[in-house]
């Protein structure tokens, strides 16, 4: 139980830390040209190379290897960190159309795109619960969009909600590249045996070289402008470095509970992290939630919650189910035992009965 309340704490203080330094870094002017941070590549690679370093080292601290991989393991780690890599660039773009807030709720709500790609895809079918949970997630992020203050910056209503709806869009690609990545994250896993930190190493190791060739080939320009602009605003240079730390910590602290935990707890976690930074990106940069959007925000984490803990359930229904198996098989072991001893019983009886009976004959 320490353990366990010890990754909450750790993701909880690494991500909302993280959370709170990437709206900082993508949203606040900086200096006294007020410009602001756009080479979002550049500061993905930053944060691959940190989250790299560190899962390497934290093999060393457990004395665990960095084993070679495979060639076709190799081909799926290229696979899953070139999906990141695409994915990522849809969510800051996203944030020049809706606000953070907005941002974070709307990736709470995996489970759409998820559903909705097996169900084109695969003509999968899924319970009730499922489609309540979607049709709650669904309802409240419609509506705190609906019921969001007018930007004065907007032309019109019409303009912000189209602008709000192209946000909208850009992070449903984000969080259909990021099911994607998850489901190949989950074969690899299920296929390789290979642990989460040499994953996690691995996964940013590449990342972080499809980074490079982007950010480095003659036509782009965007690695010269970001070294740029960090040495005409010097204090970007703190925020950039504390983004990267706390996600690459961030990420440790993830692989440790997946690990030992289970799926089912961390996604526990990582919802109710969502949460409250919603709230700490209200509190810190002054976002205005009226008290429709709380309503909704409340109905979303419903949602959320409804399928997290019906998904406990079963998972501990299963787990009693084993747990009752042995005790189930010893059981009839013993009764076809006893039954075995009993018809033995019966057959020796009726059998001395036959030797008995013969001599008079």
């Amino acid at each position: 139980m320490l353990r366990l309340t010890a990754c909450v704490v750790g993701i909880y203080s690494c991500f909302l830390t993280w959370g709170y330094f990437q709206e900082k870094v993508s949203t606040t002017p900086y200096g006294s040209d007020a410009l602001k941070f756009k080479f979002f590549i550049f500061l993905n690679l930053i944060q691959a190379l940190f989250a790299s370093t560190i899962a390497f080292f934290y093999l060393k601290l457990q004395h665990k290897s960095l084993s070679t991989p495979s060639k076709p393991l190799v081909l799926k780690y290229l696979q899953v960190a070139f999906l990141s890599v695409i994915a990522s660039p849809f969510s800051y773009a996203a944030l020049k159309h809706i606000d953070y807030p907005t941002m974070i709720l709307t990736k709470s709500c995996k489970l759409i795109p998820v559903m909705f790609m097996n169900i084109l895809l695969y003509r999968r079918k899924f319970p009730t619960y499922k489609y309540v949970c979607v049709a709650l997630v669904t309802i409240g992020v419609s509506g705190f969009m609906l019921y969001a203050p007018l930007d004065e910056h907007k032309a019109s209503k019409k303009a912000a909600v189209e602008s709000s709806l192209y946000g909208l869009f850009l992070v449903a690609i984000n969080l259909t590249l990021d099911g994607i990545t998850n489901s190949t994250q989950d074969q690899i896993f299920h296929s390789f045996k290979v642990s989460g930190q040499q994953m996690m190493c691995y996964m940013n190791l590449f990342m972080s070289g499809y980074m490079t060739l982007w950010l480095l080939n003659p036509y782009n320009s965007e690695f010269a402008n970001a070294i740029s602009f960090c040495q005409t605003h010097p204090a970007i240079i703190k925020d950039i470095i504390m983004f990267s730390l706390c996600g690459a910590l961030g990420q440790c602290f993830i692989f440790y509970t997946l690990e030992h935990y289970g799926s089912l707890s961390l996604v526990t976690v990582t919802v109710t992290r969502k949460l409250f930074t919603i709230l700490l990106s209200v509190v810190a940069y002054g976002h205005e939630l009226n008290l429709k959007q709380w309503g909704m925000v409340a109905v979303v984490f419903s949602g959320i919650g409804l399928e997290a803990y019906i998904k406990r359930a079963e998972k501990l229904r299963q787990v009693a189910d084993k747990k009752k198996g042995p005790k189930d098989l010893s059981s009839q072991i013993l009764s076809s035992v006893s039954s075995s001893t009993v018809l033995s019983e019966k057959h020796t009886t009726a059998t001395h009965r036959t030797t008995l009976v013969a001599p008079k004959n």
